[in-house]
């Protein structure tokens, strides 16, 4: 009983859960159609919303097109108008132009006309005087031909009638002509060579008169005298020994050390330090210098004490170089030629300071070059750096015009520079103007008064020399060198030399002393005549 009663209930369960089952399936199926259908309504309702919204913005669009297109033909219309009105005004102006040309062409042509018409005329008359001319020039060749006639036959006339009276040949006659004639032209010639003398002389003395002034106004530099020792001065006497050193040693090693000779001698209070090289000796002395304000003395010491002065020496010499290139104004040297200008602070020539040999040379090259119309910049650069191989001709083989002029083409100097470097003392030929510009400034730097020295030797010999090119012209009784050497006094015999001869023998000496002897600055030939007659009264 009670499996029965169980077996129902579990049928009874299961009937039921198919009942639920099918309700939820209908019920899903019902929902599902339910949603499906708002759905679609609400696709169709938005799809005829999109499709409204679509249509009034096509419309929309279109009528902005439309506007667009109406507003983009006005202006078209409005450029084709605009354009269309200036064709229309520059075609009036053409026009206008036009005619205007036409109405000058008409009054040109008519000028034409009556020009032609009144050439025409002219050509008549020219014509017309063409053949009185030449009717007038027949009468005159007739003329002069019966003139020249005449004059030949009374010039024949003339002769024989001399020739009767002076009692000579034909043939002598000529002769004392000729004569004649050749004194004259002779006398007048050296006058003639006396007028231009004089006048070019006085030009050219003013106008080199004026540059020279100007040049040596503008500077003027203290010079050095020329030495080949230096003298040390010493506290006492007594450090001549601690300078030698024991058996000599700290003197060879001083001399070894510097290149130079120690002179200790009897001279009290002094030691004299002897080189050809101005730097060796320029470092020796003031090394020496150095060791007796220490006091400590030896070999060690004085390879020290050298090589700390060589190292301030470089030092030195860049810095004057430096400082020389600054005070000239000349830019853009290497600095190995500025090295060297700074050398040459210690060479002298003749007892002249080179350095500020090469500060003045530079200042006249610059001073003359201005004058002349020439840059004055290039002629400074050139008279500055002439004299550089002097700085290295204790070293070099050679002149030091050659020398200087190889160095610096080693470096670049342009070529005006080099010609003056190698060219100043006629070495090679002057290719610009600027080298005879340095060849002067430095003959005006170094004949100035007080410039340089000259031994005695040579200037006896030089007075000697110029004395024997005047005596040696014909006509020439006495010479003197005066003024040291810079004028030569010529005497002449009055009898064989008339006073036109003198230009000619006042001449022919200059030219033969420019060309036989050399000298600085220039030497004035003065050529002196006198007659003098002396009678006594008895």
């Amino acid at each position: 009983m009670l499996d029965s009663y169980l077996l129902l209930l579990e049928g009874l369960e299961i009937g039921f859960a198919g009942v639920g089952l099918v309700v939820g399936v209908a019920g899903a199926l019902l929902l599902g159609k339910f949603v499906g259908i708002r759905t679609i309504r609400d696709a169709k309702w938005e799809a005829g919303r999109i499709l409204t919204e679509a249509r009034h913005e096509a419309e929309t669009k279109a009528k902005q097109l439309e506007l667009d297109a109406r507003n983009e033909l006005a202006k078209l219309r409005e450029e084709f108008d605009r354009k269309t009105n200036d064709t229309r005004n520059e075609l009036k102006e053409s026009e206008r132009r036009t005619v205007s040309r036409e109405d000058n062409l008409d009054r040109k042509l008519d000028t034409l006309v009556t020009k032609e018409r009144f050439f025409k005329e002219l050509d008549v008359k020219i014509k017309d005087r063409e053949k009185s001319v030449a009717i007038k020039d027949a009468e005159l060749n007739d003329l002069i031909a019966d003139q020249k006639a005449a004059r030949d036959k009374m010039l024949a006339e003339q002769k024989q009638i001399l020739l009767r009276i002076s009692g000579m040949g034909e043939e002598e006659a000529k002769k004392e002509a000729l004569r004649v004639v050749e004194q004259e032209l002779q006398h007048e010639a050296g006058q003639l060579i006396q007028r231009v003398s004089e006048r070019t002389e006085a030009e050219a003395r003013d106008i080199s008169l004026k540059i020279i002034l100007q040049a040596i106004q503008r500077y003027a530099s203290d010079h050095t005298a020329d030495h080949t020792v230096s003298v040390v001065p010493i506290p006492s006497d007594d450090m001549k020994g601690r300078v030698i050193g024991r058996e000599g040693r700290n003197i060879r090693s001083f001399e070894k050390a510097t290149g130079v000779d120690v002179i200790v001698d009897d001279t009290p209070g002094v030691v004299v330090v002897s080189c050809f090289d101005p730097i060796r000796r320029a470092i020796a002395a003031e090394a020496l210098q150095k060791l007796l304000d220490d006091g400590r003395i030896h070999p060690s010491r004085i390879e020290e004490v050298v090589e700390e002065i060589q190292k301030e020496m470089n030092q030195r010499i860049l810095k004057i170089g430096k400082d020389a290139c600054i005070e000239v104004n000349i830019p853009g040297l290497h600095p190995r030629i500025t090295e060297m200008m700074g050398r040459l602070h210690y060479r002298t020539s003749y007892g002249q300071n080179m350095l500020r040999h090469s500060h003045e040379v530079a200042y006249l090259c610059q001073v003359i070059a201005d004058e002349l119309g020439l840059d004055g910049a290039i002629a400074r650069r050139c008279g500055f750096v002439h004299d550089i191989g002097k700085a290295m001709d204790h070293e070099v083989e050679g002149g030091h015009p050659a020398i200087g002029m190889e160095f610096c083409k080693r470096f670049g100097e342009r070529e005006e520079v080099l010609n003056a470097i190698g060219g100043h003392h006629n070495d090679i030929p002057s290719t610009t103007p600027y080298t005879p510009i340095v060849m002067a400034a430095d003959a005006v730097s170094g004949a100035r008064p007080g410039a340089r020295r000259e031994t005695l030797e040579k200037y006896v010999k030089r007075l000697e020399q110029l004395e024997e090119i005047a005596t040696n012209m014909q006509g020439v009784k006495q010479a003197y060198a005066i003024q040291a050497g810079r004028e030569i006094r010529v005497v002449v015999d009055p009898n064989s030399v008339d006073d036109a001869n003198t230009h000619h023998i006042a001449r022919d000496i200059a030219k033969r002393v420019s060309e036989e002897m050399t000298f600085p600055g220039e030497i004035r030939v003065t050529v002196l005549r006198e007659m003098r007659t002396v009678e006594y009264a008895r």
